[in-house]
């Protein structure tokens, strides 16, 4: 930052002291963020609305199925390039990589997120990568709110907040609901539901819609006006429909973790991007409803347009017949999954949100119409069904109900559909986290300990500085060291009672403390006969630097009633952490999180 600069925010800043309170300070920049937050996305959806246009030329459409094999590998071969040559930085998913910086680096976010997912993301989904944009806005978004708070010094606390507020702004300004955008925000990022937080996430939520509404129109993704009122006698069929996207946010999962983990045994990147290129490819020529982020597929279901959803295809099919209809709609259910996987595998740059809400429309308005051709005189409506189904799936894969729940009932404009809005959502909500216990956002920072929740004693601990607790300052015995040098070199020496001992490895052997020595300590018949190796005790409780959470070693402590515990890191002797010190800066943690 240019001298001229710094001395121009060193002024504001110590104007704003004087002059604005701390939490009037905090509202004023979750309307700034909310409105960069939405400024954010209407440039992801136009810049890959502008990419999308010129690919319905007349020139292309004479092509269209054989350029739905090329389109998409030429977009990530672009994604490749700017990353290898250009942006030399790993993008990772937004919403994933937002919660890792939230729940390990005090929500610091590199500035390059401001920019590297606006680039590649259009990309990846303009020339028909089959993944969303919701992610890229709320990494962009979150960035945004981040460095914002960095600029303005604000503390942990508050930069957490103000990634909230971007997250929330980025759903707002996405898909024009503000209330979902809110709970979304609360329920992935584990907000605190109190009216310090909740202001500002109004405050960035409103300001981003009417930056979309600005900027977009009244122009929405899903447009769809509720016609079917909720019939009581329909209850039967929501149930089953939300065991079926139970079952089904199940197989997205299980589909997710599988084919990334495929893609992670292939070290070179050229290769990632050659098999997964090819693959998503033959996917979108084969099924071309795969192509992009599916937006069409769910307004024209919603339509009761189930040929325009589909498209043109390869193959010469007939599809007057309703139940080759059915199976395409649940082809595509199957192979969405599948696709965007495959999208992220070869270096794609995309969400999970939308590609959600792609198989969920697919399935619910397959369900509905199996349902109304099954042979038992049953109707339902297909266009409720189609919403419904978008909640279960949402609702499962995401592990987000509530979301599910307000965001449907937003894009319909009122609450007709909450009742089996609510019986799907829960259903496949329970269903999936009896099988899968977190979300495809948070499951591998979950096993590696590092999600933040609603606890907010596991929050804390999460967050604590294993490096910032333990202690180095102690002086180390070697096993052959007679009883005269651990008193002249050691215990003269150190203001500490016990002294580790290792070997010329420096692997921890046990330890010796003061009570051990004290009654043969003035005995000099012994200081030439008594070495460290007869002294020592083995320390039954050891931290392993690089596998024990700051959770286990609480743990430790309690179960073991030790004072101090060895720290081993690599094998090897690194230090002890004190019960004191950790609960120190345990509390002074808790502090932090609670005002």
């Amino acid at each position: 930052m240019p001298s001229k600069t710094k001395s121009l925010l060193r002024k504001f800043l110590i104007w704003k002291y004087k002059h604005i309170s701390e939490q009037n300070f905090i509202y004023i920049l979750s309307i700034l963020v909310g409105f960069l937050a939405g400024l954010g996305t209407v440039s992801l959806k136009n810049l890959t609305h502008y990419i999308q246009l010129l690919f319905e030329l007349d020139f292309f459409r004479d092509y269209q199925n054989s350029l739905y094999f090329i389109f998409p590998i030429i977009g990530l071969l672009l994604v490749y390039i700017i990353k290898q040559t250009w942006l030399k930085k790993h993008i990772g998913h937004g919403i994933s990589s937002t919660l890792h910086a939230i729940s390990k680096l005090n929500g610091i976010i590199p500035r390059y997120n401001l920019y590297a997912s606006l680039i590649t993301a259009p990309l990846t989904v303009g020339f028909g990568g089959s993944v969303g944009l919701q992610g890229p806005a709320v990494s962009v978004g979150a960035a945004l709110g981040s460095n914002a708070a960095r600029l303005f010094h604000m503390n942990t606390r508050t930069r957490m907040l103000l990634i909230g507020c971007a997250a929330a702004g980025a759903m707002a300004s996405m898909f024009k609901a503000p209330i979902a955008a809110i709970i979304f925000a609360i329920e992935i990022f584990s907000l605190d539901i109190a009216f310090t937080s909740l202001v500002p996430l109004l405050l960035a939520s409103v300001s981003a819609v009417v930056t979309s509404y600005f900027f977009l129109g009244t122009d929405i993704l899903l447009r769809f006006e509720l016609i079917d009122k909720f019939q009581i006698n329909d209850i039967p069929f929501y149930v089953v429909l939300g065991l079926v996207t139970g079952l089904t946010s199940v197989y997205f999962s299980k589909v997710f973790f599988g084919i990334t983990n495929f893609f992670k045994q292939f070290e070179s990147r050229a290769k990632r991007l050659l098999i997964g290129a090819l693959a998503i490819g033959t996917m979108l020529y084969f099924i071309p409803p795969l192509y992009g982020e599916g937006y069409g597929i769910m307004n024209n279901l919603l339509k009761g347009d189930h040929l325009s959803a589909i498209g043109t295809t390869p193959f010469n099919l007939d599809l007057s017949n309703i139940w080759l209809v059915i199976g395409l709609l649940l082809g595509i259910t199957a192979f969405k999954a599948i696709a965007m996987t495959t999208t992220f595998g070869a270096g794609g740059v995309g969400g999970v949100f939308i590609p959600t809400l792609v198989m969920g429309s697919a399935l619910g308005n397959a369900f509905s119409k199996i349902i109304n051709n099954i042979g038992f005189n049953f109707e339902v409506s297909e266009s409720n069904f189609t919403l419904i189904g978008m909640t279960g799936l949402m609702a499962g894969v995401l592990h987000a109900p509530l979301t599910a729940i307000f965001l449907i009932a937003e894009i319909t404009g009122g609450y007709e559909l909450f009742v089996p809005l609510m019986i799907v959502s829960t259903i496949s909500f329970a269903i999936t986290k009896y099988f899968i216990s977190h979300s495809i956002y948070t499951l591998k920072l979950a096993e590696r300990g590092e999600l933040m929740t609603h606890d907010k004693d596991q929050n804390v601990l999460m967050v604590l500085d294993i490096d910032k607790v333990i202690e180095t300052n102690f002086i180390i015995l070697s096993p052959d060291m007679k009883l005269e040098d651990i008193l002249k070199k050691a215990v003269a020496k150190s203001s500490r009672n016990h002294f580790p001992v290792v070997n010329d490895a420096h692997e921890f052997l046990g330890v010796i403390r003061l009570d051990d020595i004290r009654h043969i300590m003035f005995n000099t018949d012994l200081y030439h006969k008594v070495d460290a190796s007869s002294l020592m005790h083995a320390d039954t409780n050891i931290i392993d630097y690089d596998n024990d959470s700051m959770n286990a070693i609480m743990d430790k402590f309690k179960t073991s009633g030790a004072w101090n515990i060895p720290v081993i890191k690599d094998g090897k002797y690194y230090g002890y952490i004190s019960k004191s010190k950790l609960l120190t800066a345990y509390r002074r943690q808790l502090i932090n999180f609670t005002q």
